[in-house]
């Protein structure tokens, strides 16, 4: 009796297990390769699924999502200088491809890093370091254009490669900032030196202008001075018949001298200056400031013909 319980318990477990293993699911974005005996039979896909226990077994599992992998390649530039190009592939596996993908491709991120590999140290020694990150994108492409031709034979599918990061040596780096701190305080200096040239340009002009409306000013008051004498004596004249310029001109400069000696003595807080008082001076006088005039006028024009 003890010997068939322990048979049914056995055949009951067997039961238990088979039933358990006839049954599996499948992830989604995910596919499961199906043998049977060691022979392929199928690829499940997402959900529910029954397979013969013991027969049927899930060989392995194959991910359909978009994968990304991330190579650093170090290679050496046309100008000798060594960078580290940072390459960043995305890969996916189309479901039509699983077969291909899980039996003819072992470790697929090895074989890609290695066509990397060889297209990166193909494509950088023909450029320099400048052409290098202007011409990223070229580079990019040909790691694409070179895995999509490989890799579609192994079933998978390249989305997109990218280099994300060019990395010169430090000390080619630091080169390459003091040069562009030089060249950005070169063109400091040289806007600096062209402002202060234009400062003293303008400075120059203004001082020009400013003799010039000087010397405009100081014309225009001896013409007012001049016409104001000729007016002035040809009252006298018509006032006094037979009255000549130079009597009239002696009237008037001891007129002034008068009212001279009149503001000097009333006012307070002025210079004491030194004349001859006395009206037989006056002539000479009058001579003198005439020929100061006459002189003063000529440097004048002088200065104004210059200008």
């Amino acid at each position: 009796m003890a010997a068939v319980l322990i048979i049914l318990l056995v055949l009951a477990l067997f039961l238990v297990v088979s039933i358990a293993m006839a049954v599996y699911t499948v992830e989604q974005q995910t596919a499961a390769v199906v043998q049977r005996l060691g022979k392929f039979i199928l690829v499940a896909s997402p959900g529910l699924h029954f397979k013969i226990p013991w027969v049927d077994q899930i060989a392995g599992r194959v991910n359909l999502r978009i994968r990304q992998l991330d190579v650093d390649v170090e290679s050496k530039t046309k100008d000798n200088v060594f960078v580290r190009a940072t390459v960043s592939v995305q890969f996916r596996v189309p479901e039509e491809h699983v077969y291909d993908a899980f039996y003819r491709l072992n470790r697929p991120e090895e074989q890609i890093t290695a066509y990397v590999f060889d297209v990166v140290r193909a494509e950088v020694p023909r450029l320099t370091l400048d052409d290098v990150f202007e011409r990223k994108e070229d580079i990019a492409n040909a790691v694409q254009n070179n895995l999509s031709e490989v890799m579609s034979d192994f079933g998978y599918f390249i989305v997109n490669a990218l280099v994300t990061d060019i990395d010169p040596d430090a000390s080619v780096k630091t080169a390459m900032n003091t040069i562009q701190a030089q060249e950005r305080l070169r063109l400091a200096a040289e806007h600096e030196a062209e402002a202060n040239k234009i400062r003293v340009v303008k400075a120059a002009e203004g001082e020009a202008q400013s003799k010039a409306l000087q010397g405009q000013g100081i014309a225009d008051m001896r013409r007012a001075i001049a016409k104001g004498l000729r007016e002035s004596v040809e009252e006298v004249q018509a006032g006094v018949p037979g009255a000549t310029p130079e009597d009239v001109m002696a009237v008037l400069m001891l007129t002034q001298h008068y009212d001279m000696v009149e503001r000097v003595g009333t006012q307070s807080k002025n210079a004491v200056i030194m004349l001859p008082f006395e009206p037989g001076s006056m002539s000479s006088l009058r001579n003198q400031i005439v020929q100061a005039t006459l002189a003063g006028d000529a440097i004048a024009d002088g200065d104004g013909d210059n200008n």
